[in-house]
């Protein structure tokens, strides 16, 4: 766990970290809807030069059912060499992985062997409510002290959610990160700029929204998250609110800038309650406080009501539902998935009040069903969802299942999991990489990636 120097796939800077080796190996979260036998964490080949490329090589699966696993991450990373808390001789090593429906959270080693990851620590529901006051575990980020983990929901499964801090090196979970909440009620991400000492919050729902799937009665009256908060992070004291409005719902994925002089990051909501289109926003400062503007609307695209599921036969559309967004590490790129079209789309953002569309593709999708060269099946259940992109921002990576029992909601014809890559034209441009699916095993479903040494939504910096 300690090293007499610091671990390699640390970098000051995101400049360095774009030239960082590329990545052989993927860590893959997998679950079963069912909750019918252990989810796991699959390893991917991503070595273009392995007779194994692109296929499962290594899994492990956790010791319970019904965890269902959705967000993990790393036990620290490059902000472990920030001036103000500085821990370089933490290793990146161990994977933290939180059942979101269990509230259990598993430390998986991937030492010594990586293609094989090994659980060494399970801290159970109860030791987390008991300490932390917080059930629900979703979102895993390594911070300069410590690992930060959002939580949506009290020990009680309601209101409100927030941010427990577990130590890096015991892996126990010392408290609740909030000193004043204020208005703050529910939660989903959280991240920061570490340059300007904020942290930023958005919100998702309580548990009893969400874990049976969508409750058409609390998004159409506009009871799901529409906001975002803004935090001093030393002090732990909410300092502002920023409200979307009633007809934006599910403000879901934020992705501050990688710079640390930059005082401007994105978010996505997910629907807009007037015409079913997505949203992106761009926070940034001005003067002292944080505003927001919507950049970019995805629209809805008209389909015909036989090729719909129920809850949007009668809107006579399929909404793009956007509920994944990753930022290259140059701060150039933003890529936006589009699960219910099926589109992954490029935005150059070097004017992040500006974007620009660069790069799309299609796979997948509720009505378009899009396929790709190597799938063995013409109709493909399910869109880009979880994305993460390479260090150097050349290759990108998504899988196609938001949550088990949203997917049965709006794929209606049924749901097989998949995993793909896309390569990235440094100017702008996507194609698929025509050698990369793959089809996951029967009865689990594929989300969140994280990539070895490090990724675009893995780490912060502390220098430009």
């Amino acid at each position: 766990m300690t090293r007499w120097q610091p671990d390699p796939s640390f970098y000051p800077s995101p400049r360095l970290a774009e030239k960082a080796p590329p990545e052989t190996l993927a860590y893959v979260a997998m679950f079963d809807p069912d909750r019918q036998q252990p989810d796991g964490i699959a390893v991917v080949d991503l070595d273009p030069a392995s007779p194994s490329y692109a296929q499962i090589v290594g899994s492990v699966a956790m010791p319970n059912t019904g965890d269902e696993l959705h967000h993990f991450g790393w036990n620290a990373c490059s902000s472990c060499l920030c001036p103000n808390m500085p821990h370089p001789h933490v290793e990146r090593r161990y994977l933290v992985v939180p059942g979101l429906r269990s509230s259990r959270i598993h430390i998986l080693d991937t030492k010594p062997d990586p293609r094989h990851p090994t659980i060494v620590k399970v801290i159970e529901p109860e030791v987390i409510a008991e300490r932390t006051g917080y059930s629900r575990p979703h979102t895993v980020h390594c911070g300069p002290e410590g690992i930060y983990v959002t939580a949506l929901g009290n020990q009680e499964g309601k209101a409100p959610g927030g941010i427990f801090v577990m130590d890096h090196e015991t892996f126990e979970p010392l408290g609740r990160w909030e000193v004043e909440r204020g208005p703050q009620q529910l939660a989903y991400d959280g991240w920061w700029h570490l340059g300007y000492d904020t942290l930023v919050t958005s919100e998702w729902g309580t548990p009893d929204t969400f874990e049976n799937g969508l409750v058409p009665e609390v998004l159409l009256g506009s009871k799901y998250g529409r906001r975002l908060h803004f935090w001093d992070l030393l002090k732990r004291r909410h300092l502002q609110e920023i409200d979307f409005g009633e007809e934006h719902q599910l403000v879901f994925e934020l992705r501050p800038a990688h710079d640390p002089t930059k005082a401007y990051g994105f978010v996505n909501c997910v629907i807009s309650l007037k015409d079913l289109s997505s949203s992106i926003w761009t926070w940034y400062r001005e003067g002292e406080r944080w505003a927001v503007k919507k950049v970019i609307t995805i629209p809805a695209e008209p389909a015909s009501p036989d090729d719909l599921p129920e809850m949007l036969k009668g809107f006579g559309a399929v909404p793009p539902l956007v509920t994944d967004i990753d930022l290259s590490m140059d701060d150039r790129f933003l890529y936006v998935s589009c699960w219910g079209t099926g589109d992954l789309q490029q935005y150059d953002v070097s004017d992040p009040l500006n974007p620009r569309l660069t790069g799309k593709v299609r796979i997948g999708g509720i009505v378009s069903r899009a396929s790709h060269p190597k799938a063995r099946n013409g109709h493909l259940t399910g869109g880009p969802q979880m994305v993460e992109i390479s260090r150097d921002g050349r290759r990108v990576y998504f899988t196609n299942s938001l949550y088990g029992a949203i997917d049965q909601q709006f794929y209606h014809r049924g749901f097989e999991g998949w995993m793909v890559k896309l390569d990235a034209d440094p100017n702008g441009g996507l194609a698929f990489d025509e050698d990369f699916f793959i089809e996951w095993p029967k009865g689990l479903r594929p989300h969140q990636v994280r990539l070895e040494g490090g990724d675009c939504s893995s780490d912060s910096y502390c220098y430009p």
